[in-house]
């Protein structure tokens, strides 16, 4: 079967996963590190998500900014469920493309102390599919790169969360997966094979104690440093609401209240009325508003950490 063409000013480097051709890609221009606006912007679809619905965020972006070079990550759903190798290997394109820009070292010079630009990252994950998708890049850095050094004091980064955290259960996972999958008869399937796992990793945790994939995420996820460029000082966005039927508003609040805890810097927009993964179709102006206040936050973070540092 061939592979579904790239939307339109994206080339594909990898299934579901694409980069955006920007107006002065390969010269050096749209990573100006005088600029203070993203240079690179990551997004990780929700789970299920049509390219034509990342679009409509990946083409907003392009209107704020303009010289940001985006990576969209689509998430299938057997992205889920599948082994932790075939996670990672999916999402190698990914990593080389951040070689590319200059956020990691290349390959064959891992133990370089610095890149030869100074990216400002602006990250934005949608659901538990692309949360699971983020931590699991953050786990393939630190297999990929075990001595890369600290950037999260050199770079801009901030990180948009969107409709999520949440372990669920199984009334949350059939809403899920028949959102994801359309066809009936994989849907079944599907709902077959993720329930027995669910119990199956339910029962190793009451009686062996050991953490289900979605607990796990979870706490990655709290981890200030589950990123190379992030830290506890990295600004995040927790974005949900309370009419969400796939993923508990409460569960949400409780991992920012917990990251507040944990001294991360957290912000909070909790809708009242939207349904999962459409608080922006709900209020643009809020939703937008609250991500440019983020990044704000973030390059003002960073220009006191280099004014410390002077």
């Amino acid at each position: 079967m061939p592979r579904p063409q790239a939307p339109a000013g994206f080339v594909t480097i990898g299934p579901g996963i694409y980069i955006s051709l920007t107006p002065t890609s390969g010269s050096g221009a749209a990573l100006d590190p005088n600029d203070s606006a993203p240079n690179i912007i990551l997004i990780f679809g929700w789970m299920g998500a049509l390219t034509r619905h990342l679009l409509h965020y990946s083409r907003k972006y392009a209107e704020l900014y303009p010289l940001a070079t985006q990576i969209i990550v689509k998430c299938g759903a057997s992205f889920v469920w599948t082994f932790d190798k075939a996670k990672k290997n999916r999402l190698l394109p990914v990593v080389e493309a951040l070689e590319g820009l200059g956020c990691l070292p290349t390959t064959n010079s891992a133990n370089q102390e610095s890149t030869r630009i100074r990216p400002r990252i602006l990250i934005h994950s949608f659901s538990n599919g692309g949360g699971i998708q983020l931590t699991t890049l953050g786990r393939l850095l630190s297999s990929k790169y075990p001595s890369i050094p600290d950037f999260s004091k050199q770079f801009v980064s901030a990180l948009v969360i969107d409709s999520a955290p949440s372990i669920g259960n199984f009334r949350t996972i059939r809403l899920a997966f028949s959102i994801a999958i359309r066809n009936p008869v994989a849907r079944y399937i599907s709902l077959a094979i993720i329930y027995f796992l669910h119990a199956l990793r339910l029962t190793l945790q009451i009686v062996l104690g050991m953490d289900m994939m979605a607990v796990q995420y979870i706490k990655t996820l709290q981890q200030p440093h589950f990123l190379p460029w992030t830290n506890s000082q990295t600004p995040r966005l927790y974005v949900f609401s309370k009419k969400d039927e796939v993923v508990p508003w409460q569960e949400v609040q409780r991992h920012a209240e917990a990251a507040k805890m944990a001294r991360l810097t957290v912000r909070c927009e909790l809708y009242e009325e939207s349904a999962h993964v459409a608080h922006m179709r709900l209020d643009p102006k809020r939703y937008w508003g609250s991500i440019q206040d983020l990044w704000q936050l973030a390059c003002l973070q960073s220009q006191a950490k280099v004014s410390d540092a002077a």
